[in-house]
Formats: C-alpha cells, sequence, structure tokens
C-alpha cells in the first residue's frame, strides 16, 4: 500500500508531551492520550486529508460514528472491554462525519483472528497499558528527566496541617496515591489533594478518598442538551472504570457542575470527566475542582 510518513514529532512534543509536564509541575494529573487524539493524531489525520482532497480518515480505535442522523453521534465500541471512546470525547463534531473507525463494531478475539488471517506479524500487534512516550511504565521517572522541571521538597500533611514528612516535589504525587509516600505512621495512608500554592501534599486514610461531586472546565460537548439544562448521565472519570450515574448542570464561564449518585473515589483534577448516554457519548471536560462527600 502507497503510503506516507508524517514527521509529528514537534507537535507531539509541545502539545502532549509539554503539557504532561507542565500539568504534574501545577499539581493536576494530565490524560495525554485525550489530548494525543485532540490535538495531533486525528487532527493531523484530517489536515492531511484536507491536502490531499481525502474525504474519509480511518483509525484503529474501539469506537463507532452513527451518521444516521443530523449529527454525528460517537458511540461506544462493541467491546466493552476495549471500549475507547473515553479517549476521543474531544473530538470536532465536524471531524465525526469523516472518521471511519472498521474495528469499532468488532469484538477483539475476531479482530485478532482477522489479523493473523493476513498474515500481520504478531509483535506488530501488541497491547500496551502505558502511556506511549513513558517507555519505562513509570512517569515520575520521565518526570525526573525533564530539564527545568520544578520540584521542590516540601511537607507532607494531614487533614488538619499537622507535618507528616517530606516530600520530593508536587509533580511526583496524585491523588489516591500509596506507594513511594516513605510515611510511617501505623496506618495506611493516600494522598488526598495536592496543593502546589503551598507546595504541600495533603495525606488520609482510605475512606476519604471518596467524593460526591466535582466541576468541569475545558468542555467539548457533542449534545448540546448538556449546556442547557441538569441532565441525568453516565461519567467516566477513568478509562479503566465503567460510568457512574451522574447529574450534570450548566454553570457560568462554560462549566459544568457533576454530582455522582455514590460518591466516585480520589477525584483528579486535570483527569477528564466524558458524560454517556447509554452508547452515546455526550461529550465532557476536564476535572477543576473537587467537593468531599458529607460525613
Amino acid at each position: 500500500i502507497t503510503h506516507e510518513v508524517v514527521d509529528a514529532r514537534a507537535q507531539f512534543r509541545t502539545a502532549v508531551i509539554d503539557d504532561f509536564v507542565a500539568a504534574y509541575a501545577s499539581g493536576t494529573t494530565p490524560n495525554p492520550c485525550v489530548r494525543c487524539n485532540e490535538r495531533v493524531k486525528i487532527r493531523q489525520l484530517i489536515d492531511l486529508a484536507d491536502t490531499k482532497g481525502i474525504s474519509f480518515v480511518a483509525t484503529g480505535h474501539y469506537a463507532q460514528v452513527d451518521r444516521i442522523h443530523e449529527r454525528p453521534i460517537l458511540l461506544k465500541g462493541a467491546d466493552g472491554t476495549k471500549d475507547q471512546s473515553y479517549f476521543l470525547y474531544r473530538l470536532q463534531e465536524a471531524w465525526l462525519h469523516r472518521l471511519l473507525f472498521p474495528v469499532g463494531g468488532m469484538q477483539k478475539p475476531d479482530v485478532w483472528v482477522e489479523a493473523k488471517s493476513l498474515g500481520l506479524p504478531e509483535d506488530e500487534m501488541r497491547e500496551s497499558q502505558e502511556i506511549c512516550f513513558v517507555s519505562h511504565g513509570d512517569y515520575r521517572t520521565f518526570l525526573q528527566e525533564q530539564p527545568n522541571l520544578p520540584a521542590t521538597p516540601g511537607r507532607f500533611i494531614d487533614e488538619t496541617g499537622a507535618t507528616l514528612g517530606t516530600h520530593e516535589g508536587i509533580p511526583f504525587y496524585t491523588p489516591g496515591q500509596r506507594r513511594g509516600l516513605g510515611i510511617a505512621t501505623g496506618q495506611r495512608l493516600y494522598v488526598q489533594r495536592v496543593q502546589p500554592d503551598t507546595n504541600t501534599v495533603v495525606l488520609g486514610p482510605e475512606e476519604h478518598l471518596l467524593q460526591s461531586s466535582c466541576t468541569i472546565k475545558d468542555l467539548n460537548i457533542l449534545d448540546p442538551r448538556i449546556l442547557t439544562d441538569s441532565t441525568q448521565v453516565g461519567c467516566k472519570v477513568r478509562y479503566a472504570t465503567p460510568p457512574a450515574q451522574a447529574t450534570t448542570t450548566p454553570l457560568d464561564s462554560g462549566r459544568l457542575s457533576i454530582n455522582f449518585h455514590q460518591p466516585q473515589r480520589a477525584l483528579s483534577p486535570g483527569q477528564s470527566a466524558v458524560l454517556y448516554d447509554g452508547p452515546r457519548v455526550l461529550g465532557g471536560g476536564i476535572i477543576e475542582t473537587i467537593m468531599p462527600s458529607p460525613t
């Protein structure tokens, strides 16, 4: 098949890696795969298609697009264990008219059978669960290798403000983290939140990780009804977790509040909250602020 190699390294560095490093430096938890699809991978393919007069772009994502209706609808992949719609919620609606997901309606085992029948080498089909540019699987090591990363040691504190020890720097901690704290208090402690303004990391017991609501910003909405009234939705706050039932309410300044029907564990500013109506992706945004569950 005639093909063309497109050098996107500079865009990837700026739009994904630099964004990833800056987010951790500011005390938030980014999702680079979401940003890559939005800013580099799909955008570059659409732009390339435009320059060559090509109508459609195909990728191997496990997702689907329904074009029967007036507006294209982004749907989950048919294989619920491989669905990648969470990573695609930021795509522009205009792109959806042109995107093809050939494996989106297939189950993964059937994809493997088809690939083998075509003689594709198995080492080309191996899956990775890691961030592609963090080759050693440890994002903290990757961050330490970045030049000019602001990482000043500070205090671990408990929820009363009492000092528990010293941390290595804000970028190396994220809500829900337990390993690598180096704190011995007689109970298991978890990162509750990161406070860059005071260069402190708040630790507490696991049960305090439950949160009932959050606000999201930097919205990408695929169903405009979300912006007009309160809406019952399924909300995914991580790729690997199922949607949780929630109610969204539009706020001013292009933000939404999300109130979960059941408290969620370790919501993290910087992560994506993606909204669903069954298999349909309604849109989503970046978690901004967290509200703790009532005690």
